[in-house]
């Protein structure tokens, strides 16, 4: 089956956050929008066919997610997909990925106990550390040659601290797009070990990883994996965001029981969502062949950009990432501040793209663009970022 990649979707008024709430982000409602990291992609068939059908049932009760058709879906992915074996106790469901990483962290650390992570980074994360109590301690990648590799010298010394309880990594990373080799996860399984730091694992974009990369859970990498720790979702892949659910791995048995009693006796958040159960069963048993379409598609993407920045931006910089539908842009060299460049992009181009300072980028000016949408629109778009970097001069 072919999919139309390039259909064009009108999403206003669909009380959707990237476009009727865009003046959130830039102060401007009309700006064509490339930010939150959702698709104007329609989820595949399946899974539009599953929820149309339940929908006609009509009756939407309390749904219970702790069963073979939902758990062996999982596992099925990641066997077939990844070549990953992860045990069907391990799976606790959750309402999000976010919540899944607020509890663990709640669960492994104390208030004033330090929780180590790569930056430039996903921002939510920065907020949950704050908001927690916990200190957070950056490891800056390091940045060359366009791209990005980890500091182990400094994650050493930073996991030698008494204070250092968790490791919160990203996998493939965000918003840098880098795909974690083998020798990268090995060594930083082994530095937790040495230094009896647990890992949190956010491997939400796990799915759109390009040409010879590959994706490996971070548990295939360990022999002890009770330390380890593992939240994602099917949302990214998908574009299901809103239909709500996510999954997290926790192979140590006590304290898969201590999060699955804070999130049902005391937060009461253990019914599931019928649509996202159903999107995980319909998507990861029957979807592989549009996930394939997929990352043709935003490859191709990611190419476009690539070539429009060579020709018509030289001041810019772009490396086509390892993964993510988000493509990371080096503005570095431009004669402008990241506000001089974001007011631009608002108020000339009339475009919405995030800046890096979002993400605390360690050194230079970046961007965030994101990518998972058709192509009319990201020639559009790539043309408003030419417009608005050409009046910055």
């Amino acid at each position: 089956m072919s999919i139309n990649f390039d259909k064009i979707i009108n999403r206003k008024e669909t009380y959707c956050t990237q476009w009727d709430f865009a003046k959130d982000r830039f102060g401007k409602s009309d700006v064509l929008p490339f930010s939150i990291s959702d698709m104007d992609f329609q989820s595949p068939p399946e899974i539009l066919q599953a929820i149309d059908e339940h929908a006609k049932h009509g009756i939407f009760g309390y749904t219970r997610w702790n069963h073979d058709a939902y758990k062996s879906a999982i596992t099925h992915w990641y066997k077939s997909r990844f070549s990953a074996h992860m045990p069907d106790e391990w799976i606790v469901y959750s309402p999000s990925v976010i919540y899944s990483i607020s509890k663990l962290i709640e669960i492994l650390t104390e208030e004033n106990d330090q929780i180590i992570l790569q930056t430039p980074g996903y921002d939510a994360f920065f907020k949950q550390i704050t908001s927690s109590g916990r200190e957070m301690v950056k490891n800056p990648l390091i940045y060359r040659d366009g791209s990005y590799s980890i500091d182990f010298d400094l994650l050493e010394m930073q996991l030698s601290c008494p204070k250092a309880k968790v490791l919160l990594f990203c996998n493939p990373h965000n918003p840098t797009g880098r795909v974690w080799n083998h020798h990268e996860l090995q060594q930083i399984v082994d530095l937790c070990e040495k230094h009896h730091v647990k890992i949190i694992s956010d491997d939400i974009h796990m799915d759109i990883v390009y040409q010879n990369h590959r994706y490996t859970p971070i548990t295939s990498m360990a022999a002890n994996k009770d330390n380890l720790f593992i939240c994602t979702s099917a949302s990214k892949t998908f574009n299901t965001p809103s239909l709500g659910g996510s999954y997290t791995f926790i192979p140590d048995k006590k304290i898969r029981e201590q999060f699955s009693a804070i999130m049902k006796q005391r937060d009461g958040l253990s019914s599931a969502t019928i649509f996202g159960v159903l999107s995980i069963i319909e998507g990861y048993n029957h979807a592989d062949y549009w996930v394939d379409e997929l990352i043709a598609y935003l490859y191709d993407n990611m190419k476009l950009v690539s070539s429009f920045i060579q020709d018509e931006l030289p001041n810019v910089a772009f490396n086509i990432p390892e993964s993510t539908y988000l493509a990371w842009i080096d503005c570095s060299n431009l004669h402008a501040s990241e506000d001089e460049i974001q007011d631009a992009l608002v108020n000339i181009g009339n475009v919405g793209i995030m800046s890096g300072k979002v993400y605390q980028v360690n050194n230079g000016k970046f961007l965030r663009m994101n990518l998972g949408s058709p192509r009319k629109k990201l020639r559009d778009g790539l043309e408003r970022l030419k417009k608005s970097i050409d009046a910055i001069g």
